[in-house]
């Protein structure tokens, strides 16, 4: 039997945190919590062009294609600079709603930093642009579903919806091209892609309202994102909800990945508190700089108190995944305390992700719906306050509970819930007696 090196279980570690999931034997389309991980095995470059585009298709100004209708999904390859790693085109993805409210989400899909964790060919990183028909078709079956739900149970289903496609292998910050070896090299652009997607919504509409969202990876593309696009569009309601995407990490993933990525280059040029060398960063201090720096704007983070892939992923680095939640509450209560305008959802259970699955429509903490409090933060007159489980109730999950009759996609992130998120020294609790 092979043992695995800390190396690879470093590489798998850091998939599983920055991918929608990490479970060996889901298939592409709920590997990345619904969203499909890579193109069909039989589709060749030549496919990847948007198909039956005409002249009349596209916009005068940028040669692409314009707005869509309400309902209506399209695809952009914008070209240019935009880039997969591996040298493959990119593309994004619009569903057509109002024009004065639009989403711009940023997908999740793992990373690579080094010349081991790039070399793994697709499995520890998105690394090409997926067809439209792989999310039309996760939607019709339900295996995508919360902001991208058309049902009338999402407050969000009429909106205008620009989903970035990741497939750079760098949190979207990335601006590089690295040869991490003679038969590796890797285009780290997902700032570039990033950008394509945002500069053609502005060229397209002037939202009033904004929401800015991404689960896993894409949490991160949010803040980073959000912050230009809040100094952009002055006008526009803006709000940046992060899903499971903490940044709980060890210095030296800070140092071995951020770096190499060129993201330096890309920290928001306006906000004085981020000239600073990137690995001095931690996130909670990103967030309190772009929350102080854009007060009149709403910044939030959701998460469950004991994410799986993300606790995975600090245990893997070295840490004690017993911290873990400590170390969360320990960071929101940081930002919190720094920036009036930021807030957090914390829920049982140890399901990683929400903003891409059903169960967005049916968690409750404390009485509150979490659909009902992201409405609320996004739309409402004032931010509602920061909810948490607390206690014993942070173990009392019917998302995972449910698990047990019938298996979802993200059942994978409950295995062994509870007992084996308890303190070592808190056995299980006896139900109480009838």
């Amino acid at each position: 039997m092979v043992r695995p090196t800390r190396a690879r279980l470093m590489a798998s570690a850091m998939a599983c945190l920055l991918a929608y999931g990490c479970d060996e034997g889901a298939d592409d389309a709920t590997a990345d919590a619904g969203l499909p991980d890579g193109m069909p095995a039989d589709m060749t470059p030549s496919d990847m062009a948007p198909s039956d585009m005409t002249p009349s298709d596209m916009a005068p100004d940028m040669g692409l294609p314009d707005a869509p209708t309400a309902g209506e999904w399209i695809e952009v390859a914008p070209g240019g600079d935009t880039v997969c790693s591996r040298g493959t085109p990119y593309r994004f993805f619009v569903r057509g709603g109002d024009p004065n409210k639009v989403i711009v989400d940023f997908q999740g899909g793992g990373a690579c930093w080094n010349a081991l964790t790039c070399s793994f060919a697709g499995a520890l990183f998105k690394e090409e642009a997926s067809p439209l028909s792989a999310y039309t078709d996760a939607i019709d079956e339900g295996r995508l579903s919360g902001l991208f739900d058309p049902g009338s149970h999402n407050p969000f289903a009429d909106w205008t919806l620009i989903h970035v496609q990741y497939c750079t292998g760098d949190i979207h910050w990335g601006d590089a091209r690295v040869e991490y070896s003679d038969s590796t090299t890797i285009e780290h652009r997902g700032y570039a892609n990033a950008r394509a997607a945002i500069d053609w919504m502005k060229a397209r509409y002037a939202p009033t309202d904004l929401l800015v969202s991404g689960c896993s990876a894409g949490a991160y593309g949010a803040i980073f994102h959000g912050a230009y696009l809040a100094h952009e569009l002055p006008e526009a309601r803006l709000t940046v909800v992060a899903d499971s995407g903490a940044g709980i990490i060890t210095e030296s993933f800070l140092e071995d990945s951020l770096p190499g990525w060129n993201a330096q280059s890309k920290l928001p040029p306006f906000i004085d508190a981020l000239q600073a060398p990137i690995v001095d960063l931690s996130l909670p201090e990103v967030y309190v700089a772009i929350s102080e720096h854009f007060p009149d704007r709403r910044f939030a983070q959701i998460t469950a108190q004991y994410d799986a892939d993300q606790t995975f992923f600090f245990e893997a680095m070295g840490g004690d995944p017993a911290e873990w939640p400590a170390r969360l509450n320990e960071s929101l209560g940081y930002i919190e305390e720094r920036a009036p305008n930021f807030r957090s959802y914390v829920t049982p259970g140890s399901a990683h992700c929400a903003t891409p699955y059903p169960y967005l429509f049916d968690r409750t903490v404390d009485g509150i719906a979490q659909i009902d409090w992201l409405d609320q933060l996004v739309t409402g007159a004032e931010a509602p306050p920061s909810v948490a489980c607390a206690g014993e109730g942070c173990f009392d999950d019917p998302v995972c509970d449910a698990c047990a009759a019938e298996m979802a996609p993200w059942c994978r992130f409950c295995e062994g819930w509870p007992d084996r998120y308890r303190p070592a020294d808190e056995p299980p609790m006896d139900p109480m007696p009838e």
